[in-house]
């Protein structure tokens, strides 16, 4: 019997482990070694001026600052459709719970061609937006709503099993005491889901910050305005500069690598603040 209690399913923590090193080893550390590996073929001098060239700096901009807001706004809304697709009973709600999986299925430069076609002056809402002077296409706001569409699923299905396992008598007790319900939202129900948005928001940025396929196609790819990041290391790859474009790569890794540690970080602080109430 005593035997039978410390079987495990799997195999023991050593062998486990050494799988799990081997693997992620194989799929992510090797390939990132050698990014750095490649990009260590420059000079320093040569390596700082690839990555501080006008153009770069304006990609890295771009990327970033749209993946920023497109996590933002993905946070808001994503945070509503969980709510809705929890909370309540409607007809067609099992088609509206797919359809937020849409974009983990569809190609990203189908979802760019289509996006391009609608927001264009001659596109369903960009011939309704331009007599009045909004642009969407071409702009950097096409591009954070290409990302918006990409990113939307890692929010809602990040909060949607917390929503689900919220105890809602935690909320009928603050409305007994009188709470109104935007404080009962606020003080109850937003410091449980913030560990869940979080880590929504971060799986949503980090996919915005490398996102291609769906961003090329409305961009417009103007040097300076609204040229993304990685559509200039595919650029530097077709003209053979693999070592520049390594550069670039290896700045993004870097700069994403800290954000998400830093996002990583504050998630961490508040579930223990949420444990240690």
């Amino acid at each position: 019997m005593k035997g039978s209690k410390n079987r495990r399913v799997l195999p023991g923590f050593g062998l486990s482990l050494g799988f799990t090193l081997f693997y992620i080893s194989l799929i992510v550390l090797i390939p990132l070694a050698g990014i750095f590996f490649k990009t260590f073929e420059l000079t320093w001098a040569e390596f700082w001026s690839a990555v501080t060239n006008p153009r770069v700096l304006a990609s890295y901009r771009i990327s970033f600052s749209t993946a920023l807001w497109a996590g933002i706004i993905n946070a808001v809304f994503g945070l509503l459709v969980a709510w809705v697709l929890v909370r309540y009973r409607f007809p067609g709600k099992k088609i509206i719970d797919s359809l937020v999986d849409i974009p983990f299925a569809l190609p990203t430069a189908v979802a760019g061609i289509a996006l391009t076609t609608i927001y264009s002056k001659t596109g369903w809402i960009g011939s309704l937006l331009d007599p009045l002077g909004i642009k969407i296409a071409y702009t950097q706001a096409g591009i954070t709503i290409a990302l918006i569409f990409i990113g939307l699923p890692f929010v809602v299905r990040t909060v949607q099993p917390v929503l689900q396992d919220l105890d809602k008598e935690t909320e009928d007790a603050a409305a007994t005491l009188g709470s109104h319900r935007l404080r009962t939202f606020r003080k109850v129900i937003l410091p449980e889901l913030m560990p869940a948005l979080l880590t929504g928001f971060a799986l949503a940025f980090a996919r915005g910050i490398g996102e291609y396929g769906s961003v090329v196609f409305i961009s417009g790819n103007m040097p300076l305005k609204t040229e993304i990041a990685p559509l200039l290391i595919m650029t530097k790859l077709e003209q053979y500069d693999y070592a520049g474009a390594t550069a670039i790569a290896a700045v993004m890794l870097i700069i994403s690598f800290i954000l998400l540690l830093i996002i990583n970080l504050l998630q961490w602080h508040m579930q223990r603040r949420a444990v240690a109430k």
